[in-house]
This record gives structure tokens, C-alpha cells and sequence, in this order.
């Protein structure tokens, strides 16, 4: 089993720093996103802003637990993002991702063993390692969206 060093690299090197499969990560991916872009509908798909929303969304629910706090997310809301109007709009929902990304990371690094495996707010929702270990996969899943999404709206220009 990956230790919290290990675990929190993973999780770095796919929202911030690293050079996965894609050879690219979440903040490089949308750098270079414009506010217009991020907006762009592709057929009936997720606009890669509703996709960030929802990625942070549950960043920022699980990361509240972690900070001592109760677990108020909920699926049906995951996909209820603001209007994004401006550039400043964008350039903020991007910075709370990944924000929340590098002190959500802090924390996984900092678990001991015993947290890892001890049970995140109620036996139904398993151990924080199976919550982290859900919220990479979840992450993996929706950046291939995204690359995706995004070469087909750079493809509408």
C-alpha cells in the first residue's frame, strides 16, 4: 500500500506538477484556457468550467473534512457551477482548484498510517485512503474528459 508521501505525489502530479500518461497535468491543462473557451459548448458534453466546478467541488467538501469539518456535499449539487462572465471569473475558479489541490495534498502527506485507514465520517464511506485513492480516480477520469473537450473547442476557433 502507497504511504501519505506516496499517495500525495500521486495526487500532485496529476493537479499540479506532474507528467503523467498525458505528459501534462490539470494546472497546465487549463492555463491556457480562456474564459470564452471554458464556457464553449461541444454537442450535449460538460463545458470544461462545469468540469473544474465539479472537480473542485468535491476537493473543497472533502478538504473541509479534513480541516475538522462536516461532509456537506452532495451529488445532485456537483454540476450546479456559476455563470462564469469574465476572465476574472475563469481565472479565480481556476486558482481555487488548484489552491485547494496543493493543501488538499498537504494533508495527505501529513496522515499517519492509522488515519489513512480509520473511517471518514461514517463506516459507509469507507477509510480517507479509499476516499483519496476515489477522489485521483475521479480526477483521472475528468481530466480525459477535458483534454478531450478542450481540443475540440480549440478545433471550433
Amino acid at each position: 500500500m502507497e504511504s501519505s508521501t506516496q499517495l500525495a505525489h500521486r495526487f500532485r502530479a496529476l493537479f499540479l506538477n506532474g507528467k503523467w500518461i498525458a505528459n501534462t497535468n490539470y494546472k497546465e491543462l487549463l492555463s491556457d484556457v480562456n474564459w470564452q473557451q471554458a464556457n464553449q459548448k461541444v454537442r450535449s458534453l460538460n463545458t470544461i468550467e462545469i468540469l473544474t466546478f465539479h472537480i473542485n467541488y468535491y476537493l473543497a467538501g472533502v478538504l473541509q473534512v479534513f480541516e475538522g469539518g462536516t461532509l456537506d456535499i452532495r451529488d445532485k449539487y456537483s454540476f450546479d457551477a456559476p455563470e462564469i462572465n469574465s476572465k476574472e471569473d475563469w481565472d479565480s475558479l481556476k486558482s481555487k482548484l488548484l489552491k485547494n489541490a496543493e493543501i488538499f495534498a498537504d494533508y495527505i502527506e501529513s496522515m499517519s498510517e492509522d488515519q489513512l485507514e480509520s473511517t471518514f465520517v461514517d463506516e459507509k464511506f469507507g477509510s480517507y485512503r479509499r476516499n483519496i485513492e476515489g477522489l485521483i480516480e475521479h480526477g483521472y477520469y475528468h481530466f480525459g474528459q477535458l483534454s478531450l473537450i478542450k481540443k475540440m473547442v480549440n478545433e471550433i476557433k
